[in-house]
């Protein structure tokens, strides 16, 4: 090899060390700089879970919920509800004069623990007790469990709404769903043509024009819980009598009482 070939090949390879050592401080051109990389790693996020017995576990409780036809696999049981809600968020100051209740549990729907219910067990002043443990969250139960493509069933109670396919239900008169907003909605109240919140409430729907089920006259229970005791086939029937406009307004004057 000639010494001028010898003398190209290594300034050939010395301009190649040269560029790799820049690149490794972070110099690939004139002016620009490669910054080093940043990982974000997140807090991972865990689940809030109900660390409770199945409703199942407890006579009492087991006894009251089949006696209503209702699964007490898919509901908890909760020997003091004071004592374990503040285990789950700080609520009651004190937790004297403590409760079992049944515990109705609620989910958004990606399965996350926002919520439950409390459902007394004895003669109660306050039936239900509501605690949400995200705040901003809808008081809603069901949500984990609606298909949004379908027409979706609003009914007033959680044990109701395991009745029908496709339902969730209001957690308390506050309670927000424009988190179903776009979604095909049937609203269904209680069937008590003589109270007047009700009454109101269907009415309103009507003027929004919205789907609204109007109970026919030969069912004469209330909720859907006393009608599926009744032997009834609530699913027909809520498909067979759901309204809007013109027809949902004639089939209400007809329904109501006041």
């Amino acid at each position: 090899m000639s010494l001028n070939n010898f003398l190209k090949q290594m300034d050939t390879t010395l301009h190649k060390q040269y560029t790799l050592e820049k690149f490794k401080e972070g110099h690939t051109g004139k002016n620009f700089v490669v910054e080093e990389p940043k990982f974000d790693f997140k807090k991972p996020v865990f689940k809030q879970s109900i660390d409770l017995p199945k409703a199942s576990s407890n006579s009492v409780a087991k006894k009251y919920l089949e006696n209503r036809k209702l699964d007490p696999d898919k509901f908890y049981y909760a020997e003091g509800f004071k004592r374990w809600t503040n285990t789950q968020k700080k609520t009651f100051s004190t937790i004297g004069r403590d409760e079992p209740r049944i515990i109705i549990p609620m989910y958004d729907e990606d399965k996350n623990l926002i919520g439950f219910q409390g459902r007394a067990l004895d003669k109660s002043p306050n039936k239900y007790i509501t605690i949400m443990i995200q705040e901003e969250a809808p008081k809603i139960y069901g949500l984990e469990k609606i298909n949004r493509d379908l027409p979706i069933y609003l009914v007033e109670g959680p044990f109701d709404s395991t009745f029908v396919s496709n339902s969730v239900a209001l957690c308390g008169s506050d309670g927000d769903i424009r988190c179903l907003e776009g979604s095909s909605i049937i609203f269904v109240y209680d069937n008590e043509p003589r109270n007047r919140e009700i009454v109101g409430r269907i009415e309103r729907c009507i003027e929004r024009n919205e789907s609204v089920v109007i109970w026919p006259s030969n069912v004469k229970e209330k909720d859907i819980n006393d009608m599926i005791l009744a032997g009834h086939d609530v699913q027909s029937v809520l498909e067979s009598n759901t309204y809007s406009g013109l027809e949902a307004k004639i089939k209400f004057n007809n329904w109501k009482k006041i």
